[in-house]
């Protein structure tokens, strides 16, 4: 593992409440976490890696072990973020026990700095027993991608007050749970607004409101890398498929010219003389 210095820790965040906002971006792979380590406060090995770098329609085919091969990716590139895990759909529902389970594995196995599961008032009582035995757990309420079937698809939450005062409710009862901070996703942006005043743990919005004490996005949607859809809540900060294109087609094309590789590109060779054949 990476020696980590001055490392953002999980105390650090949870210090963060109304004060300045929170920088958080999904990560996946080392040569990424590199780059956005020095700029980002927490990088978030989600299991939207099931859609962004599998190609799964949903997030319910990822593994506990996909998501420790991307967590341990991921440490290796980071000395500053902190470094929080997804767990992934069945891996922690059935039991208290059985979320303990998982998580201790992807902690002793990534070195991660904590972890995040989805739900509400129905999950507290496992985010309590979690936090109680040293377990940092990030909390993920309104929108919930693993729940996808069960909601119906990937839509709005909170349109109506009955639906308003549910959310609300799970909120307080993730923070009052032990959670240090808590995801807010897909929310109308009054609801978050309200949830974020309603907790005294920081929140993180995506799609939710600009009141947030912090912001989420997943980094190949904010890069253009991700282009099967493009929800409503992102912003594109580059353009990078067509730069990406662009440079395979040109390499391409050189390939097949024979443009590539020049001798600057080989061993042995010497600009413009032919080379001695070597006998086998």
């Amino acid at each position: 593992m990476t020696k980590r210095k001055n490392a953002v820790t999980v105390p650090d965040l949870a210090a963060r409440k109304g004060g300045t906002p929170i920088v958080c971006l999904t990560a996946y792979t080392t040569p990424m976490a590199r780059i956005m380590d020095a700029h980002v406060d927490v990088m978030l090995v989600g299991d939207s890696l099931g859609m962004v770098l599998y190609g799964m329609d949903t997030t319910l085919g990822v593994s506990v072990d996909m998501m420790i091969a991307h967590g341990r990716a991921v440490m290796r590139g980071a000395e500053h973020a902190c470094v929080v895990v997804d767990l992934p759909f069945a891996s922690y529902q059935e039991s208290p026990a059985a979320a303990y389970r998982t998580a201790a594995r992807v902690m002793q196995e990534t070195g991660c700095d904590a972890v995040k599961l989805e739900g509400g008032v129905e999950m507290a009582e496992t985010v309590a027993f979690l936090a109680a035995r040293g377990i940092p757990v990030m909390g993920h309420v309104g929108l919930k991608p693993q729940s996808v079937k069960a909601m119906g698809g990937f839509a709005v939450q909170g349109k109506d007050e009955d639906a308003a005062r549910r959310l609300i409710a799970d909120a307080k009862a993730i923070a009052a749970a032990g959670a240090f901070t808590l995801v807010v996703e897909g929310t109308m942006e009054p609801v978050a607004r309200a949830i974020t005043s309603a907790v005294p743990i920081p929140t993180i919005g995506i799609g939710a409101s600009a009141a947030c004490d912090g912001q989420v996005l997943v980094v190949d949607d904010i890069l253009g890398l991700f282009a099967d859809f493009t929800p409503k809540f992102v912003k594109r900060y580059a353009e990078l498929a067509p730069e990406i294109e662009a440079a395979v087609k040109a390499y391409a094309d050189e390939v097949r010219s024979r443009a590539f590789p020049g001798d600057e590109h080989c061993f042995g060779a010497k600009r413009g003389t032919a080379p001695k054949l070597i006998k086998g």
